[in-house]
């Protein structure tokens, strides 16, 4: 076959497409195709079971302390902020995304299998697409919030109200899906030729691809795939001057006291927006001469796992009301 090409995926991540003249062969097409064969994390009994063990508490911590913010923002009235109720959808979106790809991957450890159904993996590719991409333009919105209420206080009433507010986070979940939507419908439409072994713990578009034929069909969702990663990097060049502008305006501040409260307010989304991009961008930016599907495996567990399981924490660290609020119900058990 004819050398294979990279092309941009996501946020420009490499994906292989086959030459023109690459030589035809009689391989088995999309039909055929009834279930994938995941990338195992280990082969011994002992580290898979070990596996199990942390994948499980990973997942708890992420389900408790996400289901905290939850809980903290509907009920405790001082968190009905613009930036609470996008904390809220944040937290909601981590929910969906570690749901969908670390429960699959506990089972798979726990019952010494590597199989997903063909149906289950679609369903993994339209829910991790969803959820990770309505959280990256939740987080794009975010900024916004932040720009407007520190540089431009004045006006934040009017720029960023509750009916502002419900209209941003609808186009975030709205994007997300249509991207979700016309990413998995293209992909899933591919005739496969490479077999079913997918080289990654959870069924991601780049791995389905190394599996298709190529054609017409394929070149559609490379289109799409290069619209995706000029609009992640368009969202990340707004978050990148949206911080170039609040930095100035909080240096100019005369007072101590204003600048620590408005760094207190942007320092956890800036920490979480570069865990979330910086862990991307490695996975899926790193030079070819050092990927391995073990290592590729490792760093897109850092990515789609270990972000929705860290941003409760990084949120409650430097938000005095929501640490109150969610050490409340702590403190009058003690008493």
């Amino acid at each position: 076959m004819a050398p294979k090409i990279p092309l941009i995926y996501y946020y420009c991540i490499s994906v292989p497409l086959a030459g023109p003249h690459a030589q035809k062969q009689e391989m088995p097409n999309i039909s055929s195709v009834s279930e994938f064969l995941l990338l195992a994390f280990a082969d011994m009994r002992e580290l898979q079971l070990l596996h199990f063990a942390l994948f499980l508490g990973i997942y708890l911590a992420a389900l408790l302390g996400n289901g905290l913010i939850l809980t903290a923002v509907a009920c405790d009235h001082r968190l009905h902020t613009p930036m609470d109720f996008f904390l809220l959808n944040l937290a909601l979106l981590d929910l969906g995304c570690i749901s969908t790809t670390l429960p699959k991957a506990m089972a798979n450890a726990l019952w010494d299998t590597r199989a997903i159904s063909y149906q289950g993996c679609a369903a993994h590719v339209f829910f991790f697409l969803f959820f990770i991409s309505a959280e990256y333009f939740t987080l794009t919105v975010m900024s916004y919030d932040r720009y407007v209420a520190i540089c431009k206080p004045l006006h934040y009433g009017s720029l960023v109200g509750s009916r502002a507010c419900a209209q941003m986070a609808a186009a975030a979940w709205g994007s997300g899906f249509l991207n979700a939507v016309l990413h998995t419908a293209t992909t899933f439409s591919l005739p496969l030729c490479q077999g079913n072994a997918v080289e990654q713990f959870f069924c991601e578009i780049p791995q389905i691809l190394k599996l298709s034929c190529s054609g017409s069909d394929y070149l559609k969702e490379v289109r799409l795939l290069v619209v995706s990663a000029c609009l992640a990097f368009g969202c990340f060049v707004f978050i990148f001057f949206s911080y170039v502008l609040i930095f100035r305006a909080v240096l100019r501040m005369p007072s101590e006291q204003g600048r620590h409260k408005a760094f207190s307010t942007c320092l956890p989304h800036l920490a979480v927006v570069s865990l979330f991009v910086s862990t991307a961008m490695f996975a899926h930016l790193k030079p070819p001469f050092i990927s391995s599907p073990s290592l590729d495996m490792v760093v897109s567990f850092l990515y789609s796992v270990v972000p929705p399981a860290l941003n409760p924490l990084i949120y409650s660290m430097r938000n005095q009301d929501l640490k109150e609020a969610l050490l409340q119900p702590l403190q009058f058990q003690l008493l």
